[in-house]
């Protein structure tokens, strides 16, 4: 196996992963937008890159990066907020490109539960994405572009909402009133479990697949989220009246029951 990977975003998922992979022997090439970000990276043992993808072009030295690699890690989450949201295909379109005229053989995606609408209840792989998103929308279509590329392999890994040490939703809510849909599940995972199942795609060559990654722990928003207040001393978040959607529970028995893999950090801490 060649034990060099790209990763494109080496940001609060990309940059430790890329640390991890070169403590398991890989030599990681990796990209960056913040020139201040460049000695961090190198520091880290990362081959550098500044490396900007726009709506427009690529800046920066992409043939270079993906040179001497066969896989490549797609890290780059959609911007659609705001006043400068922006058209996140024609981005991938050209990522696609770049691939295109490269010699990677393997992709990993990384996508987002969004690809499913808020109301379909319990989902599978196999359950068609109904997105009810802008962003949704863009990551659903991404995805089919880079599966769509000739004699390269990609596989597709729908994170949950992303917590960690320094990342979780309950910082934003705290004493938020009037939330809505409090009695949808939540689906979450760590950041920890997320490294280990990019780790487990390369390692174990789980190319071709499509994967739910979500913590198989799923309470009510109000639930959770007064419970996590609680235990770190913050003004829980208060939630109006129900909905009636059963919202989305994202099943992780793939991962589990057929891929054994185990998600090892608990979404409560």
């Amino acid at each position: 196996m060649n034990k060099n990977i790209a990763i494109m975003g080496c940001g609060w998922l990309g940059f430790p992963l890329a640390q991890s992979l070169i403590k398991e022997g890989y030599i990681i090439y990796g990209s960056t937008t913040s020139k201040d970000k460049l000695p961090a990276l190198e520091k880290a043992g990362i081959v550098p890159f500044l490396i900007s993808v726009s709506e427009e072009r690529i800046d920066g030295p992409i043939a270079e990066l993906l040179e001497n690699v066969e896989t490549l890690i797609i890290n780059i989450p959609p911007k659609l907020r705001g006043s400068n949201a922006e058209n996140y295909i024609q981005k991938m379109e050209h990522v696609h490109k770049a691939i295109k005229n490269s010699n990677v053989k393997k992709i990993v995606f990384v996508s987002s539960i969004s690809v499913y609408g808020d109301g379909q209840g319990k989902i599978t792989e196999v359950i068609p994405p109904k997105p009810t998103t802008e962003s949704g929308r863009q990551l659903l279509a991404s995805e089919k572009v880079f599966r769509d590329i000739p004699k390269v392999q990609t596989t597709i890994i729908r994170f949950g909402g992303l917590i960690g040490k320094d990342r979780h939703p309950i910082t934003m809510l705290s004493g938020k009133k009037g939330l809505q849909n409090g009695n949808h599940p939540v689906n979450l995972i760590h950041l920890n479990d997320c490294m280990a199942l990019i780790r487990s795609v390369l390692k174990k060559h789980w190319w071709g697949e499509v994967f739910n990654a979500v913590y198989p722990l799923h309470p009510t928003k109000e639930e959770y989220y007064r419970l996590i207040a609680k235990e770190r001393g913050l003004k829980p978040p208060e939630y109006g009246q129900n909905s009636l959607s059963p919202g989305k529970l994202l099943d992780s028995q793939k991962l589990q029951s057929v891929k054994k893999f185990n998600f090892k950090t608990t979404i409560l801490d």
